[in-house]
């Protein structure tokens, strides 16, 4: 069932368009996410939602219901900020009830709501102390216990864990994950970091400049990215792009060339095919996952050691191309190898994309 449509919304600051006639969906009890680069308007679309910052067109539903007018309180909607936002002065049992003291909520409520969000984010021992005596994870835990209390039919993130170190990240995405299984509500969440975004999302939302570039599964950007922005920005390292030229194509297969290919070409039989002619200028998209050295696959590139990263159960090499170009390959385990060493790394066709010179997907 949709919940949350966003429908065509605009928002201008004076002759700027941050957002540009966005429109997406989200169904009941979907964790929805936003990612992009800084700027993006992801921040910006989520107070839209929330009714913070007003629409310049298009409208806004929840639930079946135009909220486009409707201020943030009487939206049934409840937003955890990046920087927690806690009352200093009060401890956590105030900081998460007082929402619910100015709607004049019965005491005995409020000690229901705040008794069962405590138990669900394990801050029963933490609800007498103030703000300043818990760390940065606690304190993200009791602003989403403050809106937790309140029962939304709808939660906004605006990239929670952007302030805490990387282990404690790790633990509050498995934090959010699993309240969002106990709740069952829709979730909307915004983030830079498409790590948060590939292991949270039921979908993924990625923006560009105030506009959609594609929405889908994390599998389905992951495995089709409809341009290199996508691709580039889906993937952790991202993804590798090499300039080659179609030198023939006969149905499904493909065959390029590049200074970076060894032998100066490669033959790719694709799944589908593709719409080129021969002479056209593409990028050929590799994941540093998929690439092995001197391993098997039609994709083969001829390339230098420039350096290696050794992260314990993996490593990543840094390499240059023999077209001067740069490549990341990532392996299981650890790879001694010496700078300028000769690699060739290989990849399957099947893990090779092509776009064409605006950066559409073939």
């Amino acid at each position: 069932m949709e919940f949350l449509k966003i429908d065509n919304v605009v928002k201008k600051y004076g002759d700027a368009t941050v957002i540009g006639g966005v429109g997406l969906t989200a169904r009941e009890g979907e964790f929805v996410v936003f990612v992009g680069p800084s700027g993006c308007g992801k921040s910006t679309l989520l107070r839209l939602i929330a009714g913070l910052d007003e629409v310049s067109d298009g409208r806004i539903h929840i639930d079946g219901i135009d909220v486009t007018e409707v201020p943030p309180a009487a939206r049934g909607v409840a937003m955890v900020f990046q920087s927690y936002a806690l009352y200093p002065h009060m401890n956590v049992r105030q900081n998460m009830s007082f929402g619910l003291k100015m709607l004049d909520t019965p005491a005995d409520e409020i000690q229901r709501r705040v008794a069962e969000a405590a138990r669900i984010l394990k801050l029963e021992h933490l609800l007498e102390r103030r703000p300043k005596e818990l760390s940065g994870g606690q304190r993200q835990r009791v602003a989403i216990g403050r809106a937790i209390v309140r029962k939304p039919r709808l939660f906004l993130f605006d990239e929670p864990l952007s302030n805490l170190d990387a282990e404690l990240r790790g633990e509050m995405r498995v934090e959010i994950a699993r309240l969002h299984q106990d709740l069952g509500v829709t979730m909307v969440y915004v983030t830079h970091d498409q790590v948060e975004a590939m292991t949270l999302a039921d979908r993924i939302v990625v923006l560009r400049g105030g506009h959609v570039e594609q929405i889908g599964t994390p599998a389905e950007l992951y495995d089709h990215p409809v341009n290199t922005f996508v691709a580039g920005f889906i993937g952790s390292p991202k993804m590798n792009f090499l300039s080659v030229t179609v030198a023939s194509v006969e149905g499904t297969v493909v065959r390029v060339a590049s200074p970076s290919l060894a032998g100066g070409s490669a033959t790719l039989d694709l799944a589908h095919p593709v719409v080129a002619r021969s002479g056209d200028a593409l990028s050929l998209g590799l994941r540093p996952e998929h690439l092995v050295p001197d391993g098997p696959g039609a994709v083969r590139l001829a390339t230098v050691l420039d350096y290696v990263e050794n992260l314990g159960g993996q490593s990543l090499l840094y390499t240059r191309a023999a077209g001067g170009e740069a490549a990341i390959c990532l392996l299981q385990g650890r790879h001694q190898a010496a700078r300028h060493e000769a690699i060739a790394l290989c990849a399957d066709a099947a893990h090779a994309y092509l776009f064409d010179g605006d950066g559409h997907a073939l």
